[in-house]
């Protein structure tokens, strides 16, 4: 077979209605909770049996806001500053022949909703509100953790963290069980790595509120909260 056909088994619940502003990995903010949910045909919890015994999931999604009927052979690695192209199997690109991604995340809770019936609660997600979900796996650290492997142009993780300024007034129209994830993702510098305008505001979408801020130097300061 040359092309396969696969369901969406369920969806993710998370703080990001938007792209911009999204962890570029998973597990960087184990702040940052997020829920799978089930679609109607996969709420069995039969299926999740044994599940809570292990601590971590692979979770394989789609990019489902970077469909495209071409690709191209090369990209630009933001980790590079944008301006150098490898090869996009070489990265982790969402701009891909197909648009499968997988990540990494920590079990927090399994449990059964009224409406939704089975769902997982995670932490440490990188996707989009209503990510499309098409496989779940369990991680296996004898197999899946591989101390001694080289991470090519992205062998360390990025060692930009801003000082992040929010005045309390501010803060506070943030629900309290948010507010570390919030300070935690701005810390890692939601801009694209190759904008460093300190006179330019930028927005950012998260739990329902609009994130105004500036970035000067290694300050970022929220100008405004909606």
């Amino acid at each position: 077979m040359d092309e396969f056909k696969f369901k969406t088994i369920a969806r993710i619940r998370s703080d990001f209605p938007e792209k911009f502003g999204i962890p570029r990995q998973s597990g960087i903010l184990k702040e940052l909770k997020s829920l799978i949910v089930f679609e109607k045909e996969f709420r069995n919890g039969d299926a999740l049996r044994g599940l809570d015994g292990f601590s971590h999931l692979w979770l394989l999604w789609i990019f489902s806001e970077n469909i495209r009927d071409t690709w191209k052979p090369t990209v630009r690695p933001p980790r590079l500053g944008g301006n150098t192209r490898l090869g996009v199997f070489a990265t982790r690109s969402s701009f891909r022949p197909n648009p499968l991604a997988m990540s990494c995340v920590k079990i927090e809770e399994i449990r059964d909703d009224k409406e939704f019936g089975p769902v997982i609660l995670v932490s440490g997600a990188d996707l989009m509100n209503g990510t499309p979900i098409v496989d779940i796996k369990p991680y296996l650290p004898y197999a899946d953790s591989i101390p001694d492997a080289i991470g090519g142009f992205a062998a360390t993780a990025p060692k930009t963290k801003l000082q992040v300024e929010i005045a309390e007034t501010e803060l506070e129209k943030i629900e309290q069980d948010k507010r570390n994830a919030l300070t935690e993702l701005l810390k890692q510098d939601p801009r694209p790595h190759y904008q460093d305008d300190p006179s330019r505001i930028y927005g950012l979408k998260f739990a329902g509120h609009e994130i105004k801020f500036r970035v000067e130097e290694e300050q970022l300061t929220v100008i405004d909260i909606k």
